[in-house]
């Protein structure tokens, strides 16, 4: 650990030389007043850069606009659905579930990023009050579902509790399988209207990635507060949170309500396949006809598709590779 953080030091000491450099040069170069344009103002200042750092910044710059323009055409056509659902009196509810660090909340943020305000929330419930914990389990994310026309993102649902209250000890055991017995019906009630969609995505990241993603988030102040008492604990708990994910799909996948595992290593990708994946199941007038919404098969795969994989690794090793 301790070697650790003299790396993590070492490179922050490093990154603030950076930093500084690139400010003196453009503390420099806005003292010269005769640029056309901000165009020459960026090539000005990419020609003083050392070559390291017009790499650096270069290749950065150009991987995010690529990124961001990978996601655009897909984004266009979540506004189009978004519109339909409105028009039509539709509703949808989205769950983002899964471990700790798996990119949800960023997923959810390029989901709704164009989309109309007035006709999407997004809900990330906290811990239950203590009055919240004497009534069904349900209760306070039934109150939070959509109206007509209208999409429910739910950052985290229900299912804490088949996974972090059950691994954790926050909920009993009775509590646990009342949940597990009873969840199947809930979902068929909440669908039954013909008007709902629900759709179940559990994103699932490997421990390495996992624990990569830990340290940036207690090294760096910018994201220290996404780092819970449950993240902490995560790592240890990793073959548990396996478990639990083995029972969920297990007793809860359904050929009504089915889950879709989001591979998010590569998180670029799971925030593209995600956004083809909602588009695909909720349908809409007016899809693009030349966009590919093909699913990758290395990023999405369906709930079922997962428990094979599961047990075929259960079978030959004795115990899931996940």
């Amino acid at each position: 650990m301790a070697g650790k953080n003299i790396n993590w030091r070492s490179n922050r000491r490093k990154s603030t030389r950076h930093i500084a450099s690139i400010r003196e040069t453009i503390e420099d170069i806005r003292e010269i007043d005769n640029f056309e344009n901000h165009a020459d103002h960026a090539q000005s200042l990419l020609t003083r850069l050392k070559s390291k750092q017009r790499k650096s910044i270069i290749q950065s710059a150009l991987t995010a606009h690529l990124q961001d323009e990978d996601l655009k055409p897909y984004q266009a056509e979540l506004i189009k659905m978004q519109r339909h659902l409105e028009k039509t009196d539709r509703k949808a509810i989205i769950l983002f579930d899964g471990r700790d660090a798996a990119g949800k909340g960023g997923t959810i943020r390029r989901v709704t990023r164009y989309m109309n305000e007035k006709h999407y929330r997004i809900v990330a419930l906290g811990k239950p009050s203590n009055i919240q914990r004497t009534e069904l389990h349900m209760k306070r994310y039934i109150e939070q579902f959509p109206h007509a026309g209208e999409m429910v993102l739910f950052d985290r649902s229900w299912y804490n509790r088949a996974m972090v209250e059950q691994v954790m000890g926050f909920c009993s055991k009775p509590q646990y399988r009342q949940f597990m017995n009873r969840v199947n019906d809930y979902e068929k009630s909440f669908i039954s209207d013909g008007t709902t969609q629900l759709l179940k995505l559990y994103f699932s990241v490997s421990r390495k990635e996992q624990l990569r993603r830990f340290e940036r988030r207690k090294n760096d102040p910018l994201r220290q507060w996404k780092l819970s008492e449950v993240d902490l604990q995560a790592q240890d708990m990793w073959d548990q949170f396996t478990e639990a994910k083995y029972k969920l799909l297990k007793k809860t996948h359904t050929p009504e309500n089915p889950w879709f595992i989001i591979r998010s290593d590569n998180k670029h990708l799971a925030r593209l396949e995600t956004i083809k994946l909602i588009l695909n199941q909720i349908k809409y007038r007016g899809r693009a006809r030349l966009l590919d919404f093909k699913l990758n098969p290395d990023i999405v795969i369906p709930g079922d598709q997962e428990l094979k994989n599961m047990e075929a690794q259960l079978a030959q090793k004795g115990a899931f590779k996940e």
